[in-house]
């Protein structure tokens, strides 16, 4: 049985079409990824099943629907969304932001256990806590809504772009928590362009293309897939005849 299950899930801003028709199921412990290019509906598809924009369609977690329902309300059913690095509360502290993450827990004793998660996942953050947020740098942004979402304590965590304009060394650091914290047993859907990165950690995988599903299966078939390779990677597998 799958944790989520979305099904013809459509999202439009007035004429224009976000999402025209995205099915897709994550199970408990799976890391899922959703890949494309940038325009591709990967953010708008993330956003609809948080909570942050209105869709036609279905969203059921753990057997309730939960499309239409408030961002709120879905994040205290245990899903919990890490948007861009950019997206947060730029004039309050690093400790502020991560304290606004943890308005959702039903048992507000768990704040201090998940203070020290957060920080032992991210020591830079624990060395920052009290620096304002827009003055850090686009890595530890990043870091920062990840831990963010974290202090909700999710069952699924929902990723949007985590490596999008940060540093290799940075990226690399950030995928190795993303693994962290999959051995530890939560479950992960994340969009992401970069697909080599995204392939790398997930399990299973779509890929999207104006706002439909254009392919999936398992990570390591992808891996090999030409069409993926040609198309959403740029890279030519079939040499020039002579």
């Amino acid at each position: 049985m799958s944790d989520l299950v979305v099904e013809h899930l459509e999202v439009r801003y007035g004429d224009l079409v976000g999402v025209a028709d995205i099915s897709l199921k994550v199970r408990a412990g799976q890391v899922v990824a959703l890949l494309g290019s940038n325009g591709a509906g990967k953010t708008t598809t993330l956003n609809a099943i948080a909570g942050v924009v209105r869709p036609r369609g279905k969203v059921e977690w753990r057997g309730e629907q939960i499309a239409g329902q408030p961002a709120y309300a879905i994040v205290s059913k245990g899903l919990a969304l890490s948007p861009e690095g950019w997206r947060l509360f730029v004039a309050q502290t690093v400790e502020q932001n991560l304290r606004l993450g943890a308005t959702a827990l039903a048992d507000r004793a768990r704040a201090a256990a998940l203070f020290e998660r957060v920080y032992a996942l991210f020591p830079r953050l624990a060395e920052r806590r009290r620096q304002l947020a827009g003055t850090l740098s686009g890595g530890e942004r990043q870091m920062l809504a990840l831990g963010r979402a974290l202090m909700s304590e999710p069952q699924l965590l929902m990723l949007d772009e985590p490596s999008l304009g940060l540093a290799p060394a940075v990226v690399e650091a950030l995928y190795d928590t993303l693994a962290e914290l999959h051995r530890q047993g939560l479950t992960l859907l994340l969009a992401e362009q970069s697909i080599l990165l995204a392939l790398g950690i997930a399990d299973y995988a779509y890929v999207l293309q104006t706002g439909r599903i254009a392919l999936e299966g398992p990570a390591a078939d992808l891996q090999k897939n030409e069409q993926v390779r040609e198309i959403y990677l740029g890279i030519a597998t079939r040499a020039a005849a002579p």
